[in-house]
């Protein structure tokens, strides 16, 4: 059960146009992004991008910051912050620092796109549909509805538009669905 003092449960309140499973999905689609697509590019957080600064103003070359790829994951749990990527453990010896990994807005919509393939095949627009989502901009709604209450994060250059009609739904969803047949030589050894 949701807790209702969560920021999300506030956001259900006062924005009833998607059901609550459609945030979920955003955050499972964001992980399969990171995961199983390899999306995301690694960024240094503000912090760090604060201390190279500091090199550079110093006439040094700074470090060259280079994230352990284990050490990488989204955080999928409504608890957890995102970007349009997600936090990680920066690699390196006796580093505390963090990376973020930045999927753009179209990135996240075709990573959407397929991991409602891989859960739902042929139902995933009706399932989609079902909680409100009807197009690549409101992919974006729930995004910046979640930047908005602090769950996930953005970058200067990314923007409510970047979702705007990145794929159609009926094209997106349905026709260009295809269901893979068994191998001949599967159905031989039956």
């Amino acid at each position: 059960m949701l807790d209702p003092t969560h920021p999300i449960a506030e956001l259900l309140r006062r924005d009833a146009r998607y059901h609550f499973d459609a945030y979920v999905f955003v955050f499972e689609a964001l992980r399969f992004a990171h995961d199983r697509l390899g999306m995301g590019v690694e960024q240094p957080t503000q912090q760090d991008a604060d201390y190279q600064q500091g090199f550079h103003e110093l006439g040094t070359s700074g470090m060259n910051l280079d994230a352990e790829e284990g050490d990488l994951g989204a955080e999928g749990e409504l608890g957890a912050e995102g970007e349009l990527g997600a936090e990680g453990e920066l690699g390196g010896i006796g580093s505390d620092e963090e990376f973020e990994r930045h999927v753009s807005g179209q990135e996240l919509c075709e990573a959407m796109r397929l991991y409602a393939h891989d859960q739902y095949g042929y139902l995933a627009k009706n399932v989609l549909n079902h909680w409100g989502l009807k197009s690549t901009s409101d992919f974006g709604e729930i995004v910046f509805n979640l930047i908005e209450i602090g769950q996930m994060r953005k970058t200067a250059s990314d923007t409510r538009e970047d979702f705007d009609g990145v794929f159609d739904f009926d094209e997106g969803f349905q026709r260009s669905y295809q269901i893979s047949l068994p191998d001949a030589s599967e159905e031989d050894r039956s």
